[in-house]
């Protein structure tokens, strides 16, 4: 027999490391994983509702890149002959330039102004005691109620009276606060501990500094979703800018295609000419989803603890 060898020190037997071997039984969390019937079931609704939520994009794509006789012909089959026909007379017969710039020029400020003013409003709102504090964020909350059909005349009318009519103050700065993103930011800042902001003010700081530099921070999730709702919301808003604006020059997407959904390039169907418009229309919002998920998904540091 060999015996074990002895600590120098001690004097104690130390353990032939070498020789043991360690078995971890698979934890809990480890290793494939087994459908259920529970599961097999709620992954196939989820696939059918997922094919039914693609389906319209999917027509979409594949009849921008047909002929117009096969697209009403043959609407749910590859095309015959791939063409970008549409594309071409989308792009030079009408104004979509123009009215993707003044999508753009729209959509970046509206979700600026709403990041900033939504989030002022909000850290109020969740920070600063004031009277009436509660019937404001009670008719905050009545104004999300209301649907915005109903609202149309009477911003119409204040638009006409501030002189902002057919003009881009007139299409911008009604849509500059929400409702829905003050609601948003406030439950979020509400969340942030107090304690965070104790030693901003100890250091002298003032409220706006507090907010600007140690609080706003920290909403990022919060700011995140505010700007993909934000450029979504204004990306794609048609009945406002009816209301506010009748120039050709300042037409968005949204009313572009509209108009071309009526017929106005020329008559027939024109099914590949409006689905390639509505198709192109989708990208930039699309990619501002998935790159700002992304953002959302990486924002869970700095997170504080009481």
């Amino acid at each position: 027999m060999t015996a074990a060898p002895t600590s120098a020190r001690t004097g104690g037997t130390v353990p032939d490391l070498r020789a043991a071997t360690v078995t971890q039984a698979p934890g809990p969390g480890r290793g494939p994983r087994r459908l259920t019937g529970r599961g097999i079931v709620l992954l196939v609704v989820g696939a059918v509702i997922a094919v039914v939520y693609l389906l319209p994009f999917y027509v979409a794509i594949l009849n921008s890149f047909k002929t117009d006789e096969d697209a009403s012909l043959h609407p749910l089959a590859l095309p015959t002959t791939w063409t970008g026909a549409a594309f071409r007379t989308l792009f030079e017969n009408s104004d979509f330039g123009v009215w993707t710039m003044n999508s753009v020029i729209v959509a970046v400020v509206v979700t600026l102004g709403r990041i900033f003013f939504d989030s002022l409003a909000g850290y109020a709102l969740a920070r600063i005691r004031f009277p009436g504090r509660q019937t404001v964020f009670a008719l905050i909350v009545a104004v999300m109620a209301v649907p915005a059909v109903v609202l149309l005349i009477p911003k119409f009318l204040v638009i006409n009276q501030l002189g902002m009519y057919d003009s881009y103050s007139g299409m911008i700065i009604p849509l500059l606060v929400d409702a829905a993103g003050v609601f948003i930011m406030k439950n979020f800042f509400e969340s942030i501990p107090v304690s965070v902001e104790e030693q901003a003010k100890i250091d002298g700081a003032g409220v706006f500094r507090t907010f600007w530099s140690i609080v706003l921070p920290m909403a990022r999730p919060a700011v995140v979703t505010i700007t993909i709702l934000s450029f979504q919301g204004s990306w794609n808003e048609l009945p406002h800018f009816i209301v506010s604006a009748s120039s050709p020059g300042l037409t968005t997407l949204t009313k572009g295609v509209a108009s071309l959904a009526s017929g106005a390039l020329s008559a027939g169907n024109q099914f590949p000419i409006k689905l390639a418009a509505a198709f192109v229309m989708t990208i930039p919002v699309a990619v501002a989803f998935f790159v700002f998920q992304r953002r959302i998904m990486n924002t869970s540091d700095g997170a504080v603890k009481e």
